[in-house]
């Protein structure tokens, strides 16, 4: 029997996606992000500690998709598992990174940036009901959300 291994993790990304190739041809978008959690200390002072991790979606579509949404700073929830490479350095020593492999993935509304207050607005009231302006007509009923953009 496996035992579990899984993670949920809210933050954002710190920099434009990019989709690599394996050997075999597969290919895996990775997508750094952060997370920050904030905390008073002893004194009572606000803290922050922000954690830094890379997730990695694998399959042709899966990271296509993927690639196209996660532009830095945009917000995501990752649900995924945890996947951890060992590997020997040139110098000897034993060396291993920890990344999550991601199986489901929404996308925090991004709200499009105007000049004009009276659109801003719009798309602000837009966003909120799960739709941009510019693509609305293009949505069936399958696609409103109002918390997120779901990616399989």
């Amino acid at each position: 029997m496996n035992q579990m291994n899984q993670i949920v993790v809210e933050g954002n990304v710190v920099r434009d996606s990019l989709v690599k190739e394996t050997a075999r041809g597969t290919k895996v978008c990775v997508v750094p992000i952060a997370t920050n959690r904030y905390y008073k200390d002893a004194s009572g002072d606000l803290q922050k500690d922000t954690a830094f991790f890379d997730v990695h979606a694998w399959g042709d579509n899966f990271s296509r998709r993927i690639v196209s949404m996660a532009k830095k700073g945009r917000g995501l929830r990752v649900v995924g598992r945890l996947k951890q490479d060992r590997w020997k350095g040139s110098d000897g020593k034993s060396l291993s990174k920890v990344y999550i492999i991601a199986e489901h993935i929404d996308f925090q509304h991004e709200v499009a940036k105007s000049k004009n207050p009276d659109e801003s607005k719009e798309d602000a009231s837009l966003a909120a009901r799960g739709m941009m302006a510019e693509s609305a007509a293009d949505l069936t009923e399958d696609d409103f959300s109002v918390e997120s953009e779901t990616v399989f």
